[in-house]
């Protein structure tokens, strides 16, 4: 074996894969030395949550004098942006990255919102997927509207999943457009057809909260379906507004008060 012109080739091998690397990288423009020419900010669900919208974002970022426009990449500090917007009341989720055209580019999901509350005591206030309480604000939308005797423990461990129950189900999300929480803790329902309230009693009780959430859902779930079968075989007979109060807290008995 020639091993002089086996070294040779070897040599010619390592050189020309560090040539290689060395044009790829010294080619590649240093993002770090320019300044930010463009704040790409995109927005999920702006259209149906509609919380914040980009102004809102911009104005947030320079309140806090870190909006990047026009400003040397090398000092813009992509976490204090993500932390900043990530404190706002209704943002989920920020992400901010830098792209080698040195541009910042800003993606930001919105928290969810299920049911408005509007309490007996002047409360308003949303409450999202997460069983958290969100402030009010301008935003508008056909969500169910809780009425009543209800505060926030209330609001975020029984009129949540009780909510989810409802607007996960497209028949039943249709069909309800209010909650009311009775002083005893029972729960009317408010049809959009009709002129009458459906009782469906208390909800489960429980202090563990997986346990709680399942037990509300079977339980709503129970009432709801024996509502829409009342509606198909029975109001369907008598007619939409015979009655002014429905009762469907028994199992083995549906209470209607006539008008």
């Amino acid at each position: 074996m020639n091993w002089k012109k086996t070294c040779i080739i070897v040599l010619d091998v390592v050189l020309g894969a560090y040539i290689v690397m060395a044009m790829t990288t010294f080619d590649k423009p240093n993002v770090e030395k320019g300044v930010c020419g463009k704040v790409n900010i995109k927005i999920a669900d702006e259209a149906t949550n509609g919380f914040i919208n980009t102004k809102e974002i911009k104005k947030r970022l320079q309140d806090a004098h870190i909006y990047p426009l026009g400003k040397p990449l090398q000092g813009v500090s992509l976490r204090d942006i993500e932390e900043t917007l990530q404190k706002s009341a209704f943002v989920r989720e920020a992400e901010c990255y830098k792209t080698q055209g040195g541009d910042i580019c800003i993606n930001i999901t919105q928290r969810l919102p299920i049911i408005r509350i509007k309490a007996m005591n002047g409360d308003d206030y949303y409450i999202d997927d997460n069983d958290c309480v969100m402030p009010n604000s301008h935003y508008t939308s056909d969500l169910i509207i809780a009425t009543g005797n209800i505060n926030k423990m209330y609001a975020t461990r029984y009129v949540s999943p009780l909510a989810k129950t409802i607007m996960e189900n497209d028949l039943w999300r249709n069909l309800i457009e209010q909650i009311n929480i009775t002083p005893e803790k029972g729960i009317e329902l408010v049809p959009r057809v009709g002129n009458h309230i459906v009782y469906i009693g208390q909800l489960p009780y429980s202090k563990v909260k997986k346990e709680r959430q399942k037990l509300i859902r079977t339980y709503v779930e129970k009432k709801l379906t024996r509502l829409v079968k009342f509606y198909k075989y029975g109001l369907s007979q008598a007619g939409w507004n015979k009655y002014s109060y429905i009762n469907l807290e028994f199992d083995n008995q549906i209470i209607c008060k006539k008008k």
